[in-house]
């Protein structure tokens, strides 16, 4: 399988769950000059009228900046690794496949595709399983 596999730091911060919500933060990010590639937010059902929102990636030291003036930090439970290549149709039965088989429980998995060109996030429950998860798909062929 044609792919790309690197590990992204992911930033998060709770958020007001309103209209705007989201966009408050991402307004001085992007006068910053962030280039967000992940953008997932979500409500915390155990906190109503709340919610998280993650982004990545942020980088230098503007962005930095930026990103701790709307409270965003290291979510460092989370690194997502973010899969890149080439789509084509059970992409994603394949990579969730090589993972099963690994015995790694996904904590999530996010595809999109677009233009023969697939992206996926994949987060894991430990760094340990990250590690066996860039094993595996190391070995991937398809």
């Amino acid at each position: 399988m044609d792919f790309h596999l690197d590990r992204v730091q992911v930033w998060s911060t709770e958020i007001a769950d309103r209209a705007g919500g989201a966009a408050s933060v991402l307004e001085p990010l992007a006068e910053s000059g962030a280039n967000l590639e992940f953008i997932l937010s979500r409500r915390l059902p155990s906190k109503p009228g709340y919610g998280e929102l993650f982004v990545a990636p942020i980088t230098g030291p503007s962005q930095t900046r930026a990103a701790h003036g709307v409270n965003l930090h290291h979510a460092n439970d989370m690194v997502l690794l973010r899969i890149r290549g080439s789509d084509r149709p059970g992409v994603g039965h394949h990579l969730a496949s090589c993972l099963a088989s690994a015995g790694i429980n996904l904590r999530s998995l996010t595809m999109a595709a677009i233009e023969n060109r697939f992206v996926a996030y994949v987060a894991c429950d430990s760094a340990e399983d990250t590690a066996r998860a860039v094993q595996a798909l190391a070995s991937l062929k398809v």
